[in-house]
């Protein structure tokens, strides 16, 4: 009875995301990839020489939660730091190609784009594989006058969404003033936020929902979770220190733990057993269908278990992948047949 109520629950909140409004701010990461056939042994050095076959652009970071939230039906704005380079362009277009407005991406000559860049090498006979990943990013902080421009333009779009994602990978898009104004501002119009912050989570007072691995919460607090207890306790103490709502933390293959400020707990198994191809970027997947739900007026727990449901999707994929709403509506009317 209770699977059946959790089912009926998501084909209503799958329904009700479709054209709901939100705000993605964050750090804005290029995911290149360089494939390459291995043609020989260098005679400079003892390295692969790859013959080049292709190059492409996925968005990661927080632009694969704002592609992800527009391909399960949302209406997006993207909000964040790009370089006038190359991997900046990519994710530009990879966004406007699923209708993200990419008004709000800032660009500047004054730092490179966040880029992850995988080399991806294989024979005729062999199993492509990377062999090596380059990464490029500015250590520095945010420019006064760009970290302005950024947060002027966030307060004037809050009249045009329903809800805020903060997606927070540490590399400064999401400043200390920033952060303050723009919670503040959401908290005082009643607008659901969540953030999703891999090293700074406790800095964000004021925010709605917390979205954490447990792998995360443990670093966060310096502590180890061995058992469900140690993670509630810890959450608990998270969602205190924050005056947040709730957390959402996810645990791989253990499903997903939802607590409340009301003393509320909710256990989320996955939804899909089968075969785990590639888990990245499932978080920001689970981001994305959580703020769309919630902000289409789902309960937080429906919207955790449409999120699980969303994640168990992308992590049957190859590489950092997103997941569409037509592909989301028929697992949950599958598990709801079940």
């Amino acid at each position: 009875m209770a699977a059946a109520f959790e089912s009926a629950g998501a084909m209503d909140a799958v329904a009700r995301m479709k054209g709901t409004r939100v705000l993605i701010l964050g750090d804005m990461v290029a995911d290149i990839y360089l494939d390459g056939r291995i043609s020989r042994i260098s005679r400079e050095a003892p390295v692969l020489v790859l013959e080049e076959m292709g190059e492409r652009v996925v968005a990661g970071g927080a632009a694969n939660v704002a592609h992800n939230a527009a391909t399960l039906g949302g209406r997006v704005k993207a909000f964040g730091v790009l370089g006038r380079d190359a991997g900046g362009d990519g994710i530009r277009a990879v966004l406007d190609k699923v209708g993200v407005d990419t008004a709000g991406l800032v660009g500047t000559a004054e730092r490179p784009t966040i880029s992850k860049t995988r080399v991806i090498a294989g024979g005729r006979a062999t199993v492509s594989q990377q062999i090596v990943r380059i990464d490029k990013e500015s250590r520095d902080p945010l420019p006064t006058l760009l970290a302005k421009e950024l947060e002027t333009a966030l307060l004037k779009a809050l009249s045009s969404v329903d809800a805020v994602v903060l997606s927070d990978y540490g590399s400064g898009t999401v400043t200390e003033e920033i952060r303050a104004e723009l919670l503040a501002a959401c908290r005082q119009k009643g607008m659901p936020t969540i953030v999703d912050s891999r090293y700074g989570v406790r800095s964000f007072r004021g925010v709605d929902y917390v979205k954490q691995n447990d792998a995360e919460l443990a670093a966060a607090f310096d502590r180890r979770l061995e058992t469900e207890e140690d993670i509630e306790r810890t959450a608990r103490e998270l969602i205190g220190e924050l005056d947040a709502k709730g957390a959402l933390i996810t645990r791989g293959e253990k499903g997903m733990l939802l607590f409340l400020s009301d003393g509320a707990r909710y256990e989320i198994p996955v939804s899909d057993k089968s075969e785990v191809y590639d888990v990245s970027g499932a978080g920001d997947t689970c981001v994305a269908a959580f703020i769309l739900a919630l902000a289409g007026g789902t309960s937080p727990q429906e919207a955790a278990y449409v999120s699980n449901i969303a994640s168990g999707i992308a992590v049957r994929k190859l590489g950092t992948a997103t997941v569409s709403d037509g592909e989301l509506h028929k697992k949950v009317r599958e598990l709801s047949s079940c």
